[in-house]
């Protein structure tokens, strides 16, 4: 089979897509990629040596998410049907909503990783403000969702959440993410520090609520302070003034997999949050996960982590007290989230999943 995959490189997305196609690759598939956002540096593409397989074309197009994009969108789809035109694919896999309206006589899935309601709805309480370009992405999110012959999201809340502010799909179904559980190391004697990671501009990933108390123990996060898109980084001079937190910026893969063996625990702050792919990092690396008070947070880890009340410092600073002071306690969740992600979150098993999800579709575009 021969699948034409979209994908971004802004965020957890390019990883997501680092490990699927590398795992279809390598069961046969052939995979052309095209990737919007931004021009990948070049650290960010190694993976793909050695990959016969793949057909790598980056863009640097907005994404739908961004405000003005609209051109962009436009022009991005039409570039888009050219190379469809060109390399004739079997099926299409698309990680953005805007292109689900592509090539309607080709099977389609789209993937719905986040989207801007929700998030707006879990950062702010309530939903956008009704202007032009919000308008503009409600279409286009619907169109696309529309269109799919399949729509695939990372966790039930997620589908849950297209449901409710866009359309119901006429096939809907669930498929976790994965990682690779040997790109991580669980062997390194475990110190007692807390990892998290998050950009500082997203309001939805919630750093500040870190910023709030002086935890008892050390809290190392990482994350980018730019917003792409942006003239101005307002987060520049952010400050944080709490002896025990340490700022690192942005990591690359291979420093985070270090950091994640050294830390005992991982904090998830985020009040919005599809899936979660650094705190599955982070249970790969049997790091015990002390995770905000999500519905999603509970779907995927049940009774493998810790929880703080929504959005509470206060509890989040008891919480961590409790694992800090207790090396014991700190093992046992470490493992638990260990052997929750082998058993469930791995990238063979997402990969498996997404190549019988292929199949269904295209089955069914040949009975049709």
């Amino acid at each position: 089979m021969h699948v034409l995959m979209t994908s971004d490189t802004v965020g957890g997305v390019w990883t997501y897509t680092q490990e699927l196609a590398s795992g279809l690759v390598r069961r046969g598939t052939r995979v052309t990629l095209v990737s919007f956002g931004k021009i990948p540096m070049p650290d960010q593409t190694t993976w793909m040596d050695g990959l016969e397989g793949l057909d790598y074309r980056p863009t640097a197009y907005k994404l739908e998410w961004m405000q003005d994009s609209e051109r962009d969108v436009y022009e991005s789809a039409e570039y888009l049907e050219a190379v469809i035109r060109e390399v004739r694919p079997d099926l299409l896999h698309l990680n953005q909503y805007g292109y689900g309206t592509v090539s309607p006589q080709l099977p389609r899935i789209v993937v719905a990783h986040s989207d801007v309601v929700s998030w707006w709805l879990s950062v702010h309480g309530r939903e956008p403000e009704d202007t032009p370009w919000i308008r503009w992405y409600r279409r286009t999110v619907t169109s696309g969702l529309s269109c799919a012959d399949m729509v695939i999201a990372p966790s039930q809340w997620m589908l849950e959440q297209v449901q409710s502010h866009y359309v119901s799909p006429g096939y809907g179904i669930v498929v976790h993410n994965g990682r690779t559980p040997s790109l991580f190391k669980t062997d390194c004697e475990k110190e007692n520090f807390a990892v998290s990671v998050g950009r500082l501009w997203d309001s939805g990933k919630n750093v500040s609520v870190m910023l709030e108390r002086d935890y008892p123990a050390q809290i190392c996060i990482v994350g980018s302070r730019h917003e792409p898109g942006k003239e101005l980084d307002q987060a520049a001079e952010t400050e944080f003034g709490r002896p025990r937190l340490q700022f690192h910026g942005s990591m690359s893969q291979e420093q985070l997999r270090e950091l994640y063996s050294r830390a005992a625990m991982y904090v998830a702050t985020s009040r919005y949050e599809p899936f979660g792919l650094a705190p599955l990092e982070a249970a790969f690396s049997r790091c015990a996960l002390i995770t905000n008070e999500l519905p999603v947070f509970h779907e995927l880890w049940g009774d493998a982590a810790c929880y703080f009340r929504h959005n509470d410092p206060q509890d989040l600073e008891y919480v961590l007290g409790e694992l800090s002071n207790s090396p014991e306690l700190r093992e046992h969740f470490g493992t638990l989230a260990y052997n929750t992600a082998c058993s469930r979150f791995t990238a063979d098993r997402m990969v498996e999943n997404y190549a019988s999800a292929y199949e269904t579709v295209a089955a069914a575009e040949q009975v049709a």
